[in-house]
Formats: C-alpha cells, sequence, structure tokens
C-alpha cells in the first residue's frame, strides 16, 4: 500500500501544528538546547541520592577509552574487586591489553574456523554476511573473558600497560577487519576447490601475520613478571619470576565455573538456557551461554551477591534514559513524550523485538540502596575513567533496571537451584542476529 505525501497535507500539518501554542513553547525550548537538556526531568536526577544501604568498599575506577572492551573490564572489576578484599588492596588493577591481545589472536583463528564451516554457502548468505561483517571486534561478553584468562592468565596493569592502541580502537580494527575478510575469501576459494592441505598452510600464515600486527599495535604479551605491591596499610608484598597463569593460579581461589549468567528477554522463552556460538571467542573455551528468566531473579541473586560482600558485572543499554556527565540511569530521564506532545509505550519484549534496545555495555555493580525489602537504587563502577558520574560511579533507579538491565554474572550459591539445573543443562543455539546478541 503506497501514499504519496501531498501539499494540502503538509499545510495541514502546518495549521494543527500552530493552533496549539505549546508546540512554539516546546519549539524555542529545543532549538536552542536541544532535546536532552530541554526534555530533562530534574526531579528524577534529585530522587538518587547516592546513599546505599549496601555498598562494597571500592575506590579508583578503570579507564576503557575509546575502546569497546566495557566486558573485560567489567569482568577484571569483578576478579580485582575479590583480590582488593583477601589482599586488602582496593586500587589494585590487571592488564586489560595482556588479555585483549590474545582475544583478537584468538577471534581471528575462530573467524577463519567459522568462515571454513560455512565455505558451502553463498557470501550473501545471512550467516556468512555477519561473520564477515564484524571478523575481529572489542565487544563482548563474560564467558570470552573467562576463556582468555583460564588460558593465558592475568598480569598486574604495570606489567602491560594500555598501550595506544588499546586506547583508540577504531583505526586498527578497520586495518584487522578488512585483512581478515580478505584472508577470508582466500580460504573460502580453497575450501570449495578441496585443497584442505593448501588452508592449513595458508592458515598458519594469515594467523602469524595477525599475530605480528597485534605485537606492533598492543605490544609483545609478558611472559613472566614480578608481583610487587604495598596494600592499604602500607604492607609490602613480592612474589617474583610469576607467569600469568602462575599469578591467576596462586592468587585466585574463585572457581570461574561458579558464575551463571542470567539474563532478561521477554522476547524469549523464560527458564530456558541459550547458546550464542557467534560470539565465542576461543575454541575449546567457554561457551557463551546465557539462562534467560524473569526480571525479579535477576534482582533477587543480586542483591545477595552484594550482601555477601561481592561485586558482579551486568550488560545493559547505557545510552538509554541516561546522562553520561552525571551518572545517573533513570528511567523516564528525558520527558520527550511531553516535549513532542506524543505517546510512546513499547515495552522491553517489543524494544527487543524491533531492535530498539539491547545489551550495549557492560558494567560493574559495587551496591544497592534496600527500603522496606525493595531495593530502590544500585551503585555502578563503570569504566568510562573518574570525570563522569562521581568520581566514574553512576547510580541506577530500579525501574532502570527492570526496562534496560539484561544479564547479570551472579554466583551459583545466590540462585534457586531449579535456575542451577537449567544451567547446567542442554542450551538451544540462536542466530548471531538474535536479539540477545
Amino acid at each position: 500500500m503506497k501514499h504519496e505525501l501531498t501539499m494540502n497535507e503538509i499545510a495541514k500539518f502546518q495549521k494543527e501544528y500552530e493552533q496549539k501554542p505549546q508546540n512554539r513553547v516546546a519549539e524555542l525550548a529545543v532549538v536552542n538546547n536541544g532535546v536532552a537538556k530541554a526534555s530533562l526531568d530534574s526531579e528524577k536526577v534529585r530522587k538518587l541520592n547516592r546513599t546505599f544501604s549496601i555498598e562494597i568498599p571500592t575506590d579508583n575506577v578503570t579507564d576503557q577509552k575509546q575502546s569497546g572492551r566495557c566486558w573485560l573490564f567489567a569482568a577484571l572489576n569483578t576478579l580485582r574487586h575479590g583480590f582488593a578484599k583477601k589482599y586488602n588492596a582496593k586500587n589494585f588493577t590487571f592488564s586489560q591489553n595482556y588479555l585483549f591481545f590474545w582475544d583478537r589472536i584468538e577471534r581471528a583463528n575462530i573467524f577463519f574456523d567459522n568462515i571454513l564451516n560455512t565455505a558451502d554457502r553463498t557470501l550473501s548468505d545471512r550467516t556468512v554476511h555477519t561473520y564477515m561483517q564484524g571478523p575481529d571486534t572489542d565487544g563482548d561478553q563474560w564467558a570470552m573473558a573467562v576463556s582468555l584468562i583460564r588460558k593465558y592468565g592475568l598480569v598486574p596493569t604495570y606489567a602491560q600497560d594500555e598501550s595506544f592502541t588499546a586506547n583508540n580502537t577504531a583505526f586498527f580494527n578497520r586495518i584487522l577487519n578488512n585483512k581478515l575478510r580478505e584472508d577470508g575469501l582466500v580460504l573460502r576459494k580453497l575450501a570449495q576447490a578441496g585443497k584442505n592441505d593448501e588452508i592449513e598452510a595458508k592458515r598458519q600464515e594469515f594467523l602469524s601475520e595477525v599475530y605480528r600486527m597485534a605485537v606492533i599495535a598492543f605490544g609483545q604479551p609478558v611472559q613472566k613478571f614480578d608481583l610487587e605491591f604495598k596494600d592499604d596499610e602500607g604492607k609490602y608484598h613480592f612474589d617474583g619470576d610469576l607467569t600469568p597463569l602462575d599469578f591467576f593460579h596462586d592468587y585466585f581461589t574463585d572457581d570461574l565455573d561458579d558464575y551463571i549468567v542470567l539474563f532478561n528477554a521477554p522476547d524469549h522463552e523464560f527458564d530456558k538456557l541459550y547458546a550464542l556460538p557467534f560470539e565465542d571467542n576461543v575454541e575449546g573455551g567457554s561457551p557463551v551461554h546465557f539462562l534467560n528468566t524473569k526480571i525479579e531473579n535477576l534482582k533477587e541473586a543480586a542483591i545477595k551477591q552484594l550482601e555477601a560482600g561481592e561485586t558482579f558485572g551486568f550488560g545493559c543499554d547505557v545510552g538509554k534514559d541516561s546522562d553520561r556527565q552525571k551518572g545517573i540511569l533513570a528511567h523516564n530521564l528525558y520527558q520527550t513524550d511531553t516535549i513532542f506532545n506524543i505517546e510512546t509505550k513499547l515495552s522491553k519484549k517489543e524494544r527487543l523485538e524491533t531492535g530498539a534496545s539491547g545489551s550495549t555495555h557492560a558494567m560493574t555493580m559495587v551496591g544497592v540502596d534496600v527500603v522496606n525489602g525493595k531495593p530502590r537504587q544500585w551503585k555502578i563502577e563503570n569504566s568510562w575513567g573518574s570525570k563522569v558520574g562521581e568520581k566514574g560511579y553512576f547510580v541506577m533507579d530500579d525501574n532502570w533496571f527492570d526496562e534496560y538491565l539484561f544479564k547479570v554474572v551472579v554466583k551459583k550459591q545466590y540462585v534457586p537451584e531449579k535456575l542451577v539445573k537449567i544451567w547446567e543443562g542442554k542450551a538451544t543455539p540462536v542466530e548471531a542476529w538474535d536479539s540477545m546478541a
């Protein structure tokens, strides 16, 4: 059904606009200040007072700068808070650059696997197109960090500090992804021609080139280091000649298998385990799994973990109803419907179904304010540096949690047994373009 817009219709729209004086008031406010500033609800900001009944003692925040490594920062922040609690060292941090280096190598390798496994399909096939669209990106999931840590260990920040490229990934990503697309086309042609011996030789050649690029961009990955730090009471600690895996195995008692990723996607069946194989980054590593369940289960586990003095990572749609500079996440923070005299009512399910929302950013939860048994607001440690929010910390109202928070990474002991059994069962895979991705 087609409709051609006519000049008569436009004249009618203009007349209807001019009949309501409040439209002119809104026009002046938005033209001179922008939609965000004109529609910001200061009452929402006032109600978030940054006082929390349950709060983990933390200090300096980290900064991912111009990169999409939030998932890695959130995972390492969770581990560093555990380290801080055990060794009384709040500001001890781990090298994101070290694990990010290995992530690029591993993702290149798994990209080649995916391309070879789909070599019998056309380039226009939706799965192949999705692989080619983002061969080696910054993002993604808790399980990906687990795979890297288990294989390569951890190092302190000082042992392999941030590189310029780790903090500013866009230009390097463009170069690397174009190379991988070209490599992928070569491997596809070899697979289609049945030249299996040549495939492995070419894969080795391509991976060696990716390794060279990663070393030039991020620096040679450290193999051994001396662990040296002063705790919060000034006590000196030293442990020499450690490998990254030595450090992880000797200083961390948490089993990374103890964690469950609870997801809230109302457009999918609840109390069901899903797999996202497209987002796996290490062959033989931990698969990306989400246990989809109602939002109340996420909140219950989250509060129990914070009550136990343990932080956790979570994923959300950070760009919705948020003020980056103030560090505010509040549902209906911007009264845009009032400004434009419209009514928008998309549910969380409908936003997922239409692509209007999804998990775009990972952060670390470090506190909650529980009043009369119900959470009122949540304290967040972000990875955008100390110049935003309150020294890098954000506050989220509980309604925002309902609408825009999608996943929490919590320990099994804080999750109902029924859900633990589902987590330990068989997962249903979803496509790369699924709303959970």
